[in-house]
């Protein structure tokens, strides 16, 4: 048992996102978009903290080729672009064209739409048609939770050793204790499954809803 916890009230987490990287100009006028134009679907979108943490990581690793399952309006794909290595590659799996479209648009002001390859449909079934070989660095998974296992399970073994898989809402705002809907049922399984993966180690972080980085041996 932690003899620390912390809890993270509104003012704290306002230090704690600008004392970190704090949002630039574009990052907060996506975010304001997104709010105002799909309030329902906001919350889908990683929150600040998350995006430095992804550009850190992406710089941290020295990554190359990048993969994110799950886009919305391209908050984390713009973070992870950002950090990519010189002639580095982001391939981003997406079902909608009226939210990437938002994406696209802050990309290009980013001036890292040429690091983003976006392909749009089921993931699922889209993910089969990268190299089969372990070439990935990083890959981000933020979609369906239902879909988890098998974004996971195409993605692990096209991971080279010691890249990095991170995903998130793996708390579901406290619910994997106690699940209420088939998302957090769905998450909650998820948890236990990889933990017990051999092939990878996994470490659970309390960033916003819950983020796991699973270390590809």
């Amino acid at each position: 048992m932690s003899t620390k916890p912390l809890p993270l009230t509104p003012e704290l987490h306002a230090y704690l996102v600008a004392h970190g990287s704090a949002p630039d100009e574009i990052v907060r006028e996506l975010a304001e978009e997104t709010l105002a134009s799909l309030p329902e679907q906001a919350d889908m979108q990683v929150a600040p903290e998350q995006a430095a943490f992804l550009t850190f990581l992406t710089r941290l690793l020295g990554v190359r080729q990048a993969v994110e399952v799950g886009t919305f309006t391209g908050l984390s794909a713009l973070a992870i672009a950002r950090g990519l290595a010189d002639g580095g590659q982001l391939t981003c799996f997406d079902i909608s064209e009226e939210y990437t479209s938002v994406a696209r648009r802050y990309w290009t002001r980013a001036g890292v739409q040429d690091r983003i390859d976006l392909r749009i449909g089921p993931a699922a079934d889209r993910l089969r048609e990268l190299p089969s070989e372990r070439y990935l660095d990083l890959a981000f998974i933020d979609a369906d939770k239902v879909g988890y296992p098998a974004y996971w399970d195409e993605l692990v073994p096209r991971m080279r050793p010691g890249a990095v898989i991170a995903v998130d809402n793996t708390l579901r705002g406290g619910r994997v204790i106690a699940p209420q809907n088939a998302d957090d049922r769905a998450i909650a399984a998820f948890n236990d499954e990889i933990m017990s993966d051999v092939r990878v180690d996994v470490i659970m972080l309390p960033i916003a809803d819950g983020v796991t980085l699973a270390r590809v041996r």
